[in-house]
């Protein structure tokens, strides 16, 4: 399989990640548990923010905490603060700022861009959706089948927990509407060939609207290449606050029609955005992406711009996460009793993101989660919300699986922490 990632021609990153520099930034990773350093391998669930995003909400508190569009000093700074925050997520994802909108998080914004594609939608019209999603770009579409709306979810290879895409070819037919993905796999890490997956949507007339909540973190993203009509994203994945992002093509989010307050204007992306935004958080945002950039700047001082910077730390994330999934998943396949889920070919690895899911014979994950739990090691144990693939794997009346999730402020000694207290576990 050819890799999935999208690049644009740039600037590379001329030095490695800097972790001291990386890990100073998080006040958070100072945290202790029994005596022992708290290692956060739960970003998959949300991962820490940086310093500049705490001062971030203060300063917004402090110096423009108003409502939009009033005469009156901060108010106005309000608006520019979001017009910078739609500016910086319109670089993150390398579109127009006018087709960035913002919300609650991923999941609301996705039920109300469900509830006003269904308007177009007739009894008998086709969504497609995968077993490997989070719940969040599968439960909106299935919603649209109280009006008739046909539903057809693509399986997996069980073997590595890649999608079967013979599969979604069948599955594909001229009453295809819309095919919903995810980026990569919140559960087993799987990053999906989602620039194939759009041109054969496109090829059967539908649309593509895909979940870049768990890659946004890990990879650059660039929906002008991948030519996806709608992509949703969470800033609290990507070191940012609690909000959902949302990516629309400006023809189509002019063309559909959302439901909005009379008052609202009809111009995008505002006619999108329903209700005063929970605006520090859009503070927070631009933050977080300055962050990422800043980091960029670190690692190749001659990116030029902010979308060129981001390219650099994503260069650099990548190089930095891949040496450490590498260290964590052959440390892992060396545990007796021990299965592990998704890609394990190192030879793979552009295949996937630093995260997993893992189950030991024997135990339970919540017994393997609490273990790590008291030694400072954080987990995560259940189904993630990726509920149709824990039922396809068949491990979901039996708790789900353990997940470890790496992102660039995790080093080598927290994978070998990790890796030693799994041993321990197994071995009781």
């Amino acid at each position: 399989m050819s890799t999935p990632v999208i690049r644009e021609s740039g600037n590379a990153a001329s030095a490695p990640l800097d972790s001291a520099w990386v890990r100073a930034q998080f006040p958070s990773l100072q945290l202790a548990v029994n005596g022992h350093p708290a290692a956060f391998l739960d970003a998959p669930a949300g991962t820490q923010v940086p310093r500049q995003v705490m001062d971030a909400f203060q300063d917004y508190f402090l110096n423009a905490n108003a409502n939009s569009g009033g005469a009156f000093l901060t108010s106005r700074r309000n608006d520019e603060m979001i017009a910078a925050a739609r500016a910086a997520m319109a670089d993150l994802l390398h579109c127009q700022a006018e087709e960035i909108s913002f919300g609650p998080s991923m999941t609301t914004i996705t039920f109300a861009f469900a509830r006003a594609l269904g308007r177009e939608l007739q009894p008998g019209d086709e969504i497609v959706v995968t077993t490997l999603d989070h719940d969040a770009n599968v439960a909106p579409w299935r919603a649209l089948e109280e009006r008739g709306v046909l539903i057809r979810q693509v399986d997996i290879r069980e073997a590595d927990c890649t999608l079967d895409l013979e599969d979604l070819r069948r599955k594909l037919t001229a009453k295809t509407r819309l095919v919903a993905l995810g980026y990569a796999s919140n559960a087993v890490g799987t990053i999906n060939p989602v620039a194939q997956i759009v041109k054969l949507a496109h090829a059967a007339g539908a649309l593509a609207f895909i979940d870049a909540v768990h890659y946004a973190p890990h990879g650059p993203i660039d929906v002008r290449a991948l030519d996806c009509d709608f992509l949703a994203c969470s800033p609290y994945k990507f070191f940012g606050p609690h909000s959902g992002v949302l990516y629309g093509k400006k023809e189509h989010m002019t063309r559909l029609r959302p439901y909005k307050v009379r008052p609202a204007s009809d111009q995008i992306p505002d006619r999108w955005e329903t209700g005063t935004q929970v605006q520090e958080c859009l503070a927070g945002i631009l933050a977080a992406v300055n962050y990422l950039a800043e980091l960029g700047r670190r690692c190749d001082p001659r990116a030029a711009g902010r979308r060129a910077a981001l390219l650099a730390a994503y260069a650099a994330i990548q190089q930095h996460e891949r040496a450490l999934a590498a260290r964590l998943i052959a440390g892992l396949l060396g545990i007796p009793k021990l299965r592990f889920y998704g890609i394990s070919d190192p030879a793979r690895a552009a295949e996937r993101v630093g995260t997993v899911s893992v189950r030991i014979a024997g135990r339970t994950p919540l017994e393997a989660a609490r273990f790590l739990g008291e030694r400072g090691i954080f987990t995560w144990d259940g189904n993630y919300y990726a509920l149709n693939l824990t039922e396809r794997l068949g491990v979901e009346a039996t708790g789900g699986m353990l997940r470890i999730g790496l992102v660039h402020y995790n080093t080598a000694e927290e994978v070998d922490r990790l890796l030693a207290a799994l041993r321990e576990f197994a071995a009781q």
